[in-house]
């Protein structure tokens, strides 16, 4: 009987000893970048409730864990999943549901695409958006005549690529109440021998945006959806869309929280005064999928727009300064409020008049405060003196596409001595200590791939300049993927729990067609998110 007993004994204490944990998911013979603090390297993972619970080798997991699903990821690399630090989520699905003017090279392609569409999708009011002066042979802005023989009832929006100009018909002047005499500070109502062009450049765009009609809720959501699905084909998990209301933000939080939406969100509030007065009394949001504790502010416009803030004129257009968006005294105000709160104040600041303004808004409200964060979206002009700025915890969010979209012509907007100080991704770091990284999309194109690209190789896709554009300001691939990923989430404070794969943190990842770190340069672009996790759960 004692012989029995001993014998069931030891079988249970064996048992007990060999069991082992249940997981939802293993995958395995895998090349994991896990961007960790030592950027190590591990071969397999382990997948529980959503998060990481095992990141080792293979031999290691498979003593410890079985799992309802495996898979073999064949050799191929595996990242976090990749954030975009800077876009505009939502504006990207409304750009799927009108006229896609990205990449036309002449204003004759622009009306028949306007024609074409109206034809297809008759409406009350036309709107488009991605045009770009600069990528014509004639690199003028255009003027509505046309526009106006083609729809002489029927008002006309078309959006420049980088949001801060529209072009306009007659009709939709009339409707804004837009006339040869009205002023508008911050932006430009272009005229050309003392006649309106139908080119407004930023404020007065919202002259129009007032009579815009507001898309219905179902419109809403399908340009959700509709963006949504771009972004996981990309391999991005997370966004940060610079500017929401609280509307939109709202119906995100319920598609999320319905499970009609996977992609995590990082809102910045846009800057209004229903908006502050809501969510700074409100305090930060925070679900597994969306976070709302930033507001975004417009410094100034854009370069290819010539909006941008500068010290001394465009290089190009003699007189002519650019425009600040918010004004100084605004901008030092919101500052002071918004550092009352545990919200973030992201600015937009393009030329190196808004940064300095900016940064030293920042400096002076941020005055013995810790670990706030902020952000200087673009930080695109520095001058050689206010880099220091950044050294004092401020954090720049930069897109390395727009280096390479706007390479071409940025030295005549700024001249020899001032594009030096110009996309210096670099010399941000070195100061910052870390860069977030996104695209501005719709303003570039949402691949992450791209930005990647742009990044270590400062060229267009057919490798110009030889050389590279002022390589020096270049990324290491190891910064430009930290700052795709585990710096961004530190831009939101979400380095606890994304960013990187580790013990704990969401099972966001993606699995890659090629090895991005290793792969030759020039096929980095044409890499692909073969299949994108998010929370465990395969999402492509």
């Amino acid at each position: 009987m004692k012989k029995i007993f001993l014998c069931i004994s030891v079988v249970l204490v064996f048992a007990s000893c060999t069991s082992k944990e249940e997981v939802d998911l293993v995958i395995y013979n895998a090349n994991i970048y896990t961007v960790d603090a030592d950027f190590s390297m591990a071969s397999a993972v382990a997948v529980k409730n959503g998060k990481f619970v095992a990141v080792e080798d293979e031999a290691a997991i498979r003593e410890k864990f079985e799992a309802k699903r495996e898979i073999d990821a064949g050799g191929k690399t595996i990242v976090p999943g990749l954030i975009d630090a800077h876009c505009h989520f939502y504006g990207l699905g409304l750009n799927q549901q009108v006229v896609d003017l990205v990449g036309t090279e002449s204003f004759e392609e622009i009306l028949d695409k306007v024609v074409a569409f109206h034809k297809e999708r008759p409406s009350n009011f036309v709107l488009g958006r991605g045009w770009d002066q600069n990528d014509w042979e004639v690199k003028e802005f255009p003027t509505k005549q046309k526009l106006d023989e083609l729809f002489p009832d029927t008002p006309v929006a078309l959006e420049r690529v980088d949001g801060h100009a529209y072009l306009v018909n007659q009709k939709a002047l009339d409707m804004a109440g837009i006339t040869n005499d009205t002023s508008v500070e911050g932006g430009e109502i272009v005229k050309k021998d003392g006649k309106i062009t139908g080119v407004l450049v930023d404020r007065p765009m919202g002259m129009v945006d007032a009579v815009i009609p507001k898309p219905s809720k179902e419109t809403q959501i399908q340009a959700l959806k509709d963006a949504e699905e771009i972004c996981l084909d990309y391999g991005l998990t997370t966004v940060n869309d610079a500017g929401l209301g609280r509307a939109t933000i709202e119906l995100i939080d319920s598609l999320q929280q319905a499970g009609d939406m996977s992609i995590r969100l990082y809102a910045m509030v846009s800057n209004s005064n229903d908006n502050l007065d809501h969510f700074l009394n409100k305090g930060v949001i925070k679900t597994d999928k969306l976070h709302v504790r930033s507001v975004k502010v417009y410094g100034d416009g854009a370069l290819g727009s010539r909006g941008a803030a500068l010290k001394a004129p465009y290089s190009d257009h003699d007189g002519h300064f650019g425009a600040m968006v918010t004004p100084v005294n605004e901008i030092e105000a919101l500052a002071e409020r918004i550092a009352q709160s545990d919200y973030q104040m992201n600015t937009h600041a393009i030329g190196d008049s808004a940064n300095i303004v900016v940064l030293r808004a920042y400096k002076k409200a941020l005055e013995g405060k810790e670990d706030r964060r902020w952000k200087v979206e673009h930080a695109q002009v520095i001058s050689e003196a206010d880099f220091d700025y950044f050294e004092h915890g401020i954090i720049p969010s930069i897109q390395p596409t727009h280096a390479t979209s706007d390479m071409y012509w940025a030295e005549d907007r700024l001249g020899h001595e001032r594009v030096k100080g110009a996309y210096a991704y670099k010399k941000l770091l070195n100061k910052a200590g870390i860069v977030a990284l996104g695209t501005d999309f719709p303003v570039e194109r949402v691949s992450p791939f791209l930005t990647f690209y742009a990044s270590v190789a400062r060229q267009d896709l057919e490798k110009y300049p030889e050389g590279g554009f002022q390589m020096e300001d270049a990324l290491s691939r190891e910064e430009t993927l930290k700052g795709m990923t585990i710096w961004a989430a530190y831009s939101n404070f979400e380095e606890d729990e994304k960013g990187s794969i580790e013990v704990g943190k969401f099972a966001d990842f993606v699995i890659l067609s090629d090895d991005i770190m290793t792969v030759p340069v020039d096929n980095i672009p044409n890499l692909q998110a073969e299949q994108v996790f998010v929370s465990g759960n395969q999402v492509k």
